[in-house]
């Protein structure tokens, strides 16, 4: 699977649908971590996502029937899961969460070309860099009139 940073352009404006969230992962911040697939010029591509914690709950409000489900073990988890803590993680028998008829408008996280800071022969460093760059903020929560 391809990452969506490589992909688009950096500092464009743009917009992803057809998200499929893999995984919630609560950071050791007031933030959380969404791992998830999208479709972005006929390719499936992956992605993190950063976001607070209110923008998760308006989103898992459109995850369909397991909404409420859903909301109820995030606000469990907030309440007695240490930190960092994986919350959902897709797999065989778990199915991803679908948001349908949503569009996501993200925002990068820095400059691309940051390459030019790390030390090549840093490879704890180097990993970090290709783990990170995949990283987007939210900008927007659309919804299709059409849907």
């Amino acid at each position: 699977m391809q990452r969506l940073i490589d992909a688009v352009e950096y500092g464009a404006d743009f917009f992803v649908e057809e998200i499929h969230i893999r995984a919630i992962v609560f950071d050791n911040s007031d933030d959380v971590t969404l791992w998830a697939t999208t479709v972005y010029d006929d390719q499936t591509y992956f992605f993190h996502l950063g976001l607070p914690f209110a923008q998760l709950d308006i989103l898992l409000r459109h995850a369909g029937a397991r909404a409420g489900e859903l909301q109820e073990e995030v606000a469990d988890a907030l309440a007695h899961a240490p930190r960092p803590c994986l919350l959902e993680y897709t797999n065989a028998e778990v199915e991803p969460i679908v948001l349908p008829g949503i569009a996501l408008k993200l925002s990068f996280t820095y400059p691309a070309d940051e390459d030019e800071f790390i030390d090549e022969d840093d490879e704890e460093a180097s990993e970090e860099r290709s783990a990170a760059d995949n990283v987007f903020y939210l900008e927007g929560i659309y919804r299709r009139l059409d849907a």
